[in-house]
């Protein structure tokens, strides 16, 4: 993602990070914290220095995720996660032929950052509607407790982009027009 920021010359962007992809948000905010303008973690894992996905999980479901791995994966890679229970059949049609298989080392790979600027202003949208295992509360209370942090809820279950689009747009626009 560094590379696309460099190669079109992107600046003053608004990174929106959803699940996984605050791992990945994280280390790029940290790498090219410059060309940010702001960084949204959208019911998204949100890592330190040195920890790994699997850090932030519980350990059975670590364990979990290695046995899928094993079984169903050739011992590397992960099929994708299930869809939210309330998400509408045909959304899960169509999602369902975009979603990839994980490399389990993404999973396991400590993200190791720099620290050599402060990180953009960031905000922490957190779904209400969450799974019995909610391994997102946790970033969600400590946006609320760090400084550096705005914190919204939106009325959805994780995938609000796909169950609740006009609901999330509503609340990026209100987040965006009144960023710090």
């Amino acid at each position: 993602m560094t590379g696309v920021l460099e190669t079109e010359d992107l600046r003053d962007i608004v990174l929106v990070a959803h699940s996984y992809g605050g791992m990945v948000a994280t280390g790029v905010a940290d790498r090219v914290r410059e060309r940010i303008a702001q960084l949204i973690y959208l019911d998204a894992f949100v890592p330190h220095d040195g920890q790994s996905l699997f850090d932030l999980q519980p350990a059975d479901a670590r364990a979990r995720m290695r046995e899928l791995a094993r079984t169903d994966g050739e011992g590397w890679r992960l099929p994708p996660t299930q869809m939210p229970a309330d998400t509408p059949d045909a959304d899960v049609a169509w999602a369902s032929g975009r979603r990839r298989p994980q490399p389990i080392r993404t999973f396991e790979q400590p993200l190791r950052l720099a620290g050599n600027a402060a990180p953009p202003p960031r905000s922490y949208i957190y779904c209400r509607r969450s799974a019995p295992a909610d391994v997102f509360r946790q970033f969600a209370e400590r946006a609320q407790r760090e400084s550096g942090w705005r914190y919204f809820e939106v009325d959805a279950s994780h995938n609000p982009h796909i169950t609740a689009p006009q609901a999330l747009l509503d609340l990026l626009a209100k987040i965006a027009s009144t960023a710090a």
